[in-house]
């Protein structure tokens, strides 16, 4: 697109997606900010497949992404998408397994 100056216009789609990105990302670090250390494990066990939609939203957005600049956000998110699931479910699982050395530790003290 053009402008009546004859310079490049900016996709006014393209402007309206980056501020909706610029809002999530202010909004889920004042959220996430406010989180009490106590829950964010729970919380990351619990979020793992609200990651999973985020990953099929951005492997579809890859799919059929246009243009160069899509295709790298896209990619982006995908791997960003990827990175929370992985962490979540790693963080999960040692969260589980510090609750089972915790019996273990207490099974081995009512049995002396």
């Amino acid at each position: 697109m053009r402008d009546s100056r004859g310079g490049a216009g900016i996709d006014r789609q393209l402007v309206a997606e980056l501020t909706v990105f610029a809002l999530a990302v202010f909004l889920g670090f004042e959220l996430i900010s406010k989180v009490p250390t106590m829950l964010h494990t729970p919380l990351m066990s619990g979020t793992n497949a609200i990651h999973g939609i985020v990953l099929i939203g951005a492997m579809l957005i890859a799919g059929t992404a246009d243009s160069t600049l899509e295709q790298v956000l896209a990619f982006i998110a995908v791997v960003f998408g990827t990175i929370n699931i992985v962490g979540g479910f790693l963080v999960t699982d040692r969260m589980l397994e510090m609750f089972k050395e915790r019996r273990r530790d207490e099974d081995e003290t009512d049995r002396e």
